[in-house]
């Protein structure tokens, strides 16, 4: 791309080191020696992408393979894709300013739902046709991965590839084997062929799928014998010796986690039932505490940053959590740099920890109860009670904490008025606490509601979601019981929350909306300000999409799922068997005090302290 052109873009539009790339860190390498270039691709804004620790590891390992160049792509601001596609300058990568439909491959993580349309907007800036079927041979492949790959079929029309599963060692192995087809004049097809049968390799083209009369699936019909009848996820054992990088790329602009990340450990044991990630990320695969203060100590000298951070589902399960934030305490205090632990587990010990690394300035202490009463929380296998909540709240006070914040869920089964009755009782009982402690001064709770949505490979895959206008009753029922002093109450928005249940669960058919959507103008859906429901329902109504279909409709244990075709690992059965059990008010054990018989012991034994059968 033109210098000239590209300043004289960057000095019209807000934050231009969105744009400029260049940053301390990054990979420069020669294209031309490169035997594939790989875009990858973040369907959202620079700030956003640049926060997401899967883009630097997977950047850091496959440029560490001479063979290939890994380069940066974003979804543009809204000015800067105004003024791109007026003066036709192509969506270009960060690194060496090349348009998209020159890359070989372009790649796109799939965190959430609502970033789908991002991609299509990337696609079409980038000069790269739309439909895959339509993609020339001279045209970039076009493959995602990330975990909304795991129901990949609303995406199917438009990638050619989807990788399923852990992808530090499936992602570079796929692409030096398509530059391999491609100097041997293979064509994409031959390629996909060639591939088809590997283990996480999901090719849409060769599925059709086949439907009833009421829309449901009947079958997956395969259009080329040798791809698999499921796809198995691609599995790391043990991430212990995982390349994690040290020299993360350090941004011009502030970024919404600005700091220093190690991930301690892949995969939870809890299994709360509405929670994908605790599915499709099983089993728990640990770093030894000496090589996570090992590379928190290089990224640290490496980056300049300021304060690190700890990576995992919930960082108190560590098996040695004591031993480990123990240490990094000390390391990091002699350091000058802060420590942040999300997601712990509030114990004594937890909130010893809590305390010293917080001890000049108390931040908002967090608490998901995720529902208002015991029954619920049984129901969603959230394996906390009142006591474990107060008790915690107690210690908070005790210690300090001058702000709570409860997370909370609404629209899971089951779940009635009384249970919405009980997340304004647990407030107001906090505010209670406060005042009962005689520590006076100011003290604030901040209660946050999300709607629920059904994910694929969960036990409630096959649960309905509310109706907008149910979420609309809850929340104003809600507001009502939640006035009272010292409490904020926030919600999020019900419409948004809809969308994202039919990619979710959608099928194929979803592409239609997708598409529809896009044209109608729909980008940047996962904020607020740029979400237009009026746009969506207009792009529903063009594509013919019944949103109830794939919302508020609850699936027969029978029916053939969109995303069956994928192997996440954890047996169907169990998680019937554990929807049968939610119905039940009947909890299961974390998974730490034995096996629960999920059935990812077929593909790897669960270690964690010897304890696991």
């Amino acid at each position: 791309m033109e210098k000239d052109k590209l300043n004289s873009l960057l000095r019209q539009v807000e934050k231009p080191a969105r744009y400029t790339g260049g940053e301390l860190n990054i990979a420069v390498k020669d294209p031309e020696k490169a035997r594939v270039r790989f875009a990858f691709g973040f369907p959202d804004l620079y700030e956003i992408g640049m926060s997401y620790m899967g883009l630097q590891i997977l950047y850091h390992i496959l440029n560490k393979t001479d063979d290939i160049y890994c380069e940066r792509v974003f979804s543009p601001a809204p000015d800067m894709a105004e003024l791109m596609r007026k003066e036709d300058v192509p969506l270009f990568t960060l690194e060496t300013k090349t348009a998209l439909k020159d890359m070989d491959v372009v790649g796109f993580t799939l965190q959430y739902e609502m970033s789908f349309t991002g991609i299509l907007d990337m696609l079409d800036l980038g000069g790269i046709t739309l439909f895959a079927e339509e993609r020339g041979e001279d045209e970039p492949l076009v493959i995602a991965g990330g975990p909304c790959a795991y129901n990949p079929e609303p995406l199917a029309d438009f990638i050619d590839v989807f990788l399923i599963g852990d992808g530090e060692e499936s992602l570079p192995d796929f692409l030096l084997k398509y530059a391999c087809a491609r100097e041997n004049g293979m064509t994409k097809a031959e390629f996909l062929r060639s591939v088809a049968a590997d283990t996480g390799v999901y090719v849409p083209v060769f599925y059709e799928p086949e439907y009833n009369e009421d829309g449901t699936i009947k079958s997956y019909r395969k259009l080329y014998e040798n791809a698999p009848d499921k796809v198995e996820r691609c599995l790391i054992d043990d991430i212990e010796n995982v390349d994690f990088p040290t020299d993360l790329i350090i941004p011009f602009i502030e970024t919404v986690h600005d700091r220093a990340v190690v991930e301690t450990f892949r995969g939870c044991t809890r299994g709360c039932r509405f929670c994908q990630a605790g599915m499709i990320y099983r089993p728990v695969r640990e770093r030894k505490p000496e090589t996570i203060r090992e590379l928190a100590e290089k990224q640290i000298m490496s980056t300049g940053h300021e304060e690190l951070s700890l990576l995992s589902l919930s960082t108190s399960d560590y098996s040695r959590f004591e031993e480990l934030a123990t240490g990094l305490m000390k390391e990091c205090m002699e350091k000058n740099v802060s420590l942040s632990l999300p997601s712990l587990r509030l114990d004594s010990f937890s909130f010893n920890v809590l305390n010293e690394i917080q001890k000049y300035k108390k931040s908002g202490l967090t608490f998901a109860p995720e529902a208002g009463t015991q029954r619920l929380r049984d129901v969603i296998n959230k394996g906390i009670t009142e006591e474990d909540i107060y008790g915690a709240v107690r210690q908070a006070i005790e210690l300090g904490w001058r702000q709570i914040k409860l997370y909370f869920m609404i629209g899971l089964p089951t779940e009635t008025d009384e249970d919405m009755d009980g997340i304004a009782e647990i407030a107001s009982n906090i505010v209670r606490l406060h005042r009962e402690s005689g520590r006076g001064g100011r003290f604030n709770v901040t209660v946050s509601v999300s709607n629920f949505v059904p994910k694929a490979h969960t036990p409630f895959q096959w649960e309905s979601q509310d109706t907008a206008a149910e979420f609309r009753r809850k929340h104003d029922y809600l507001r009502t019981r939640l006035k009272m002093k010292n409490v904020t109450f926030n919600y999020h928005d019900d419409e948004v929350s809809r969308c994202e249940a039919i990619f979710a669960r959608g099928d194929r058919r979803c592409g239609k909306l997708l598409y529809e959507a896009f044209k109608e103008g729909c980008r940047l859906d996962g904020w607020a300000e740029h979400f237009d429901p009026e746009k969506w329902a207009k792009a529903a109504e063009k594509a013919g999409i019944d949103t109830d279909f794939y919302t508020c409709r609850k699936r027969s244990a029978d029916e053939v799922l969109p995303w069956d075709i994928i192997d996440c690992s954890v047996l169907r059965s169990y998680l019937e068997k554990e929807r049968e059990k939610a119905y039940g008010e009947e909890t299961t054990r974390d998974c730490r005090y034995g096996c629960t018989g999920c059935g990812i012991n077929r593909r790897t034994k669960c270690a964690m302290g010897g304890i696991y059968e």
